[in-house]
This record gives C-alpha cells, sequence and structure tokens, in this order.
C-alpha cells in the first residue's frame, strides 16, 4: 500500500468513519480533498511544496482542503518543527490568515499529554501529512456546527 492509499484508507474508515471530524465527509464526498505525496527531499523542498499547494488551495474555484503527505519525516518532533516552519512561511507569504495547517502523524501527541492518552488518535495517522485548510471554510463551517466544543471530549471518550 502506497504513504497516499493508507492515508486515504485512513480518512475514510477512522476519520470519517468514526466521525472524528464531523467536517470531513462533506469535502471528501465531494471529492474536494486534494492528496499530494510529497517528493520533497529536505526542508526548503518540502516547503516550497507546501507554499505551492497553499497557493492552489486559496486561489481555487470551489473550496477544498489538501493532505500533504509527507512519508519522509518519521520523527515526531521533527514534523512538528516542519509544521511550524510552514505556518512561518505562509505567514511571510501573506496567506497565514488564509491558510492553517494542522500536523498528522503516527506519533502524534498533544503537548503536556500522556503518550498513551486516546486522545492522542484523533491525530495520529498511518503516515505523516499536513492538513492545509482554508481559514474561511473552517470558520463557516464551525459556525454552523451546534457543539464545536464537544467535538474533543467525544472524540477522547470514543477512541
Amino acid at each position: 500500500m502506497t504513504p497516499t492509499e493508507a492515508v486515504q484508507r485512513w480518512v475514510a474508515e477512522v476519520v470519517i468513519g468514526l466521525d472524528l471530524c464531523p467536517f470531513a465527509a462533506a469535502p471528501w464526498k465531494a471529492g474536494h480533498v486534494r492528496m499530494v505525496e510529497s517528493r520533497g527531499e529536505g526542508v526548503h523542498e518540502l516547503l516550497a511544496e507546501l507554499l505551492h499547494e497553499a497557493q492552489l488551495l486559496v486561489e481555487a474555484e470551489v473550496p477544498g482542503t489538501t493532505l500533504l503527505i509527507t512519508p519522509g519525516w518519521p520523527d515526531f518532533e521533527a514534523h512538528l518543527d516542519l509544521v511550524a516552519a510552514g505556518e512561518d512561511l505562509l505567514a511571510s507569504a501573506g496567506l497565514g490568515t488564509k491558510v492553517q495547517l494542522v500536523c498528522f502523524h503516527p506519533g502524534f501527541r498533544y503537548e503536556g499529554a500522556d503518550p498513551a492518552d486516546p486522545a492522542n488518535g484523533t491525530n495520529r495517522s498511518p503516515v505523516p501529512f499536513i492538513h492545509l485548510l482554508d481559514v474561511e471554510e473552517v470558520a463557516r463551517a464551525v459556525a454552523a456546527h451546534p457543539d464545536v466544543e464537544g467535538i474533543p471530549t467525544r472524540n477522547a471518550a470514543l477512541l
């Protein structure tokens, strides 16, 4: 199974199948989730890919989301650093208020959480990736949801 296939399966079976993200099913079913496997071999190449994908997301006529799959980043802390560098890059490019980044990784752990805490499972993907979200789309989805604050508690209890 390729890294992209592993992420596709995980999104379908876990994220959507368990309803971990109540906002994921609609764009997935509509075909508005772009999945790109990074070819970058270093930080600079990967950040160039991330910036390119962010620009495509912002310029898209149809709202969507992008999963930049980063199989070459097995170390969780290094992946977090990569996401932070991506946020800095987007801010300097004027996209920081338009694109939000979310880290997904097999070793994901919320800051201060016990590594065995089931809540970490919400962002534990089979392959590392960076989720690029359109900030305006996130705001609309959050505003329309009846209990956004309850999502993390529900997911932690489920997992």
